[in-house]
């Protein structure tokens, strides 16, 4: 099975897998949001297009904050 986008094409841009998770997921959540505010379907699941726009080179980690917070 081949992944698409290639694993080294995302490290291209974002080159530590820990870090492209993170921008991933805080990506995707973004998506969803916007999209819930919004009422607007998707065609696709927010993880898909948060990869494709680091594939695409259109985000990556620079000035993103990737701190985790924890709710008590």
């Amino acid at each position: 099975m081949m992944l698409y986008p290639a694993m080294n094409k995302l490290k291209s841009h974002i080159p530590n897998r820990y870090m492209l998770v993170n921008v991933v997921a805080l990506r995707a959540r973004q998506i969803a949001d916007d999209a819930e505010e919004a009422g607007v379907q998707l065609d696709e699941k927010p993880v898909t297009l948060a990869i494709h726009e680091v594939a695409d080179g259109k985000i990556d980690a620079n000035g993103m904050d990737l701190t985790i917070s924890v709710d008590n």
